[in-house]
C-alpha cells in the first residue's frame, strides 16, 4: 500500500527495553540453560496478579529455527522462537497491521513480518525495520531441568500484543535543539527515536498539515478510515509527554545552514544543532491538460483529499468516476471506491495495469480482476482534456478521441518533492528535488540531514547505488536512522526497499530494487498465486514479488538485508531451495 511516489517503481525496476514501561523482560543471558530457573529478571513495583506464568510447552515441541504459538494459561497467547538452542517469548501479532507473526519470516536473530515486512527482534522485541511504531512485548522465559519452557508475562502486555514506549517526561535540557522538518512517519519515527537513544535536547516537529503524524497509506483506500482519530499515531498527551513539541498547519519556507536556522510560514524562526529534512513528495499535476483546475479533480496525498473524494462521491453510486494511472494510486483508488461509483474507468499509457512493474502478462490477470468488478480501462492513452460544467468537471477527452463522463477525476501519475523551500540554501539538490545524501543521511552540509521520500541514498541492496524511493517502510527506517546519528550513535543506512498492495483481496508484496533484465514466474497466473524472481543482465537476483504467496518476499528480503545473493542457477530443481539461508 503506497503513500508517497510510485515512479520510484518505474525508475528502479523501538524501543529500548530498559526504558520501557512494559516490563515483561529478561536478557538472553544463559535464560535458556536447563536447571537455571532463576535466569532473568522482572524489574516492576505492580502486583504479581498483573502477570501470569505458565509452562507453555517442552524443549523438544520446536525444533531449531522454529516458531509455535502457545497458550499462556488463560490469559493468552505468546509466540515461541527457537533458534541456535534459545528460546524467546514475544507477542504474537506483527504492531503494524496485526499480521500472525508464527507465519512471518524467522531469519536470523529477528522475525520480518509476512504482509509489510516490519522487522521483530527476537530477544528484545524491538522493531528494526518498519512500517509501524511500535515494538513487540518480550516475555520472560526460563527453562527447568525437566525441559520445560516456562513464560512469565504481563496480563497487559498479552491484551495490547505491543510494547508502547513511555519516553517520559520532566528531560532535562542540554543546549542542544533538533528540528524536523515534516510530520510524515520519518519525522515522526526521528523524533521518537531521538529520545529512545536518550538525546536529551529540545525536538520541535513542524508539520505541514494541522494533525500529527498519522497512517498515511490508507488515504487512497478512499473511505477505509475517515476519523483523523484513528489515523493518528499517538496523542498529544504523548508529545507532550516525551518534550517533543510538534507545531501543526506551519510550513518550511527557508532553511539557512549559516545561521542554523528554519524560517516558518507563520513568521517563526527556528535555531537548530541538527536539522533534519523529511518533507516528502506531493502529487504530480499534468498542468499541460487544459481543464485540469477545474473542481472535483482530485489527488490523493493527505488525509483532506480522501475525505474530499468521499463527499464528492456521496452516499448514492450516481457519479462518474475516471482515475488516470495504472500503477498503484490508480488501482487502489479504483478498487476502494468502485461500489460508490455509477461507473469507474483508469486510463493510462500502458497496456496493462502495473505491467511497468509485473510486467504485461500478469498485467492481463490483473486486468481480469478488476474487469470481474465491472471496472473498465483506457489502454495505451491519456488524458487530452478536462471538459467542465458550472466550474466541474463533467468529462474528459482522452488522445486516442475517446470521450468518458466523469463527474470525479482521480490523479495517479507520479509525483514530486516538498524540497523547493532549500533552493539556494547550500544543501546539494538534483535537477528533480531530491537530496542527495550519504550512507548516514547527512547532506553536504554538516549536521543536516534528510530521508524519506526525498532523500537520493545509498541502497544497501541494490549495491549502495543512491536512489530516491517513496515508501512509508523506508520513510520510517530513515527517520530511525538519522535520529541515531543525530545522537552520536554512528549508522550506517543497510537499506532494503519493500512494496505491498492489496487489490479485491489479492496481496501483493515486491522486495529489492533495480532495472530487469528478464525474469522467472512460478506459479499459477491466471489464479493471481504466483513468484516472481527479477534479474539483472548477469543474472542475479535484483527483486523478487509475489501475490498470495507469503512469506517469500520478506525471506528474500532478509537475504538481502543479511548481503547473501541469488542467482538464476540457484533457483535450479527447487527455486526455495536459498530460504534455509536466512537463519
Amino acid at each position: 500500500m503506497f503513500y508517497a511516489s510510485r515512479q520510484g517503481w518505474v525508475e528502479f525496476f523501538q524501543v529500548r527495553m530498559g526504558s520501557s514501561h512494559s516490563r515483561s523482560y529478561s536478557t538472553n543471558n544463559d535464560r535458556n540453560s536447563p536447571g537455571n530457573e532463576r535466569c532473568g529478571t522482572i524489574k516492576s513495583t505492580e502486583s504479581t496478579d498483573n502477570y501470569v506464568e505458565s509452562v507453555v510447552c517442552k524443549t523438544n515441541d520446536l525444533k531449531d529455527n522454529e516458531m509455535k504459538v502457545f497458550d499462556i494459561g488463560e490469559e493468552g497467547k505468546v509466540l515461541v522462537v527457537k533458534q541456535k538452542g534459545e528460546f524467546h517469548a514475544l507477542g504474537t501479532k506483527c504492531t503494524h497491521y496485526g499480521a500472525p507473526l508464527v507465519s512471518g519470516a524467522l531469519s536470523d536473530g529477528r522475525i520480518r513480518c509476512q504482509w509489510h515486512g516490519a522487522c521483530f527482534n527476537l530477544k528484545t522485541g524491538d522493531i528494526e525495520d518498519f512500517p509501524g511504531f511500535d515494538s513487540l512485548p518480550c516475555y520472560k522465559v526460563t527453562v527447568s531441568s525437566k525441559g520445560e519452557v516456562k513464560v512469565r508475562a504481563k496480563i497487559s502486555d498479552l491484551k495490547s500484543n505491543k510494547r508502547v514506549k513511555d519516553l517520559g517526561s520532566d528531560l532535562p535540557c542540554d543546549g542542544a535543539s533538533v528540528v524536523i522538518i515534516g510530520g510524515g512517519p520519518s519525522g515522526a519515527t526521528c523524533a521518537e527515536k531521538l529520545r529512545d537513544e536518550g538525546f536529551m535536547g529540545r525536538i520541535t516537529l513542524v508539520c505541514k498539515e494541522n494533525y500529527l503524524p498519522y497512517d498515511r497509506i490508507k488515504v487512497s483506500k478512499i473511505g477505509t478510515v475517515t476519523d483523523i482519530g484513528k489515523l493518528q499515531a499517538r496523542t498529544d498527551d504523548y508529545y507532550k509527554n516525551a518534550n517533543i513539541e510538534v507545531i501543526k498547519g506551519v510550513e518550511a519556507q527557508k532553511v539557512d545552514p549559516e545561521d542554523k536556522s528554519v524560517h516558518l510560514s507563520n513568521s517563526e524562526k527556528l535555531r537548530f544543532t541538527s536539522l533534519y529534512i523529511a518533507t516528502g513528495s506531493k502529487p504530480r499535476i499534468p498542468s499541460d491538460v487544459p481543464g485540469i483546475d477545474l473542481k472535483n479533480v482530485f489527488t490523493l496525498r493527505n488525509f483532506e483529499d480522501s475525505v474530499n473524494v468521499i463527499k464528492a462521491l456521496g452516499e448514492n453510486p450516481e457519479k462518474h468516476v475516471v482515475c488516470l494511472g495504472l500503477s498503484f494510486i490508480g488501482l487502489e483508488a479504483a478498487a476502494s471506491c468502485y461500489q460508490k461509483a455509477k461507473s469507474m474507468t483508469v486510463v493510462g499509457k500502458d497496456s496493462s495495469p502495473l505491467g511497468q512493474v509485473f510486467g504485461n502478462e500478469i498485467g492481463q490477470s490483473l486486468r481480469k480482476l478488476f474487469e470481474e468488478k465491472g471496472i473498465k480501462f483506457q489502454f495505451q492513452t491519456s488524458i487530452a482534456k478536462c471538459i467542465g460544467e458550472n466550474g466541474a468537471i463533467k468529462s474528459v477527452e482522452l488522445t486516442n478521441g475517446a470521450t468518458l463522463p466523469a463527474d470525479i477525476l482521480i490523479l495517479g501519475v507520479g509525483s514530486t518533492y516538498y524540497t523547493d523551500f532549500l533552493q539556494n540554501s547550500g544543501i546539494s539538490l538534483n535537477k528533480n528535488g531530491s537530496v542527495n545524501v550519504n550512507d548516514k543521511l547527512e547532506t553536504n552540509v554538516k549536521n543536516v540531514y534528510a530521508g524519506g521520500d526525498i532523500a537520493h541514498a545509498p541502497v544497501f541492496a541494490h549495491d549502495n547505488e543512491h536512489m530516491s524511493i517513496g515508501h512509508i517502510g523506508l520513510a520510517q527506517y530513515h527517520g530511525q536512522v538519522a535520529a541515531k546519528n543525530i545522537a552520536n550513535n554512528v549508522t550506517s543506512l543497510r537499506t532494503v526497499p519493500y512494496f505491498w498492495t492489496m487489490l479485491f483481496g489479492k496481496s501483493i508484496r515486491y522486495a529489492g530494487c533495480g532495472k530487469p533484465a528478464s525474469s522467472q514466474i512460478e506459479g499459477d497466473i491466471d489464479a493471481l498465486k504466483f513468484v516472481i524472481f527479477f534479474f539483472d543482465a548477469s543474472e542475479k537476483v535484483i527483486a523478487v514479488a509475489s501475490c498470495m504467496r507469503d512469506p517469500v518476499v520478506s525471506q528474500f528480503a532478509e537475504l538481502l538485508y543479511q548481503g547473501k545473493k541469488l542467482y538464476k542457477k540457484d533457483l535450479q530443481g527447487d527455486p526455495f531451495a536459498w530460504i534455509k539461508q536466512i537463519n
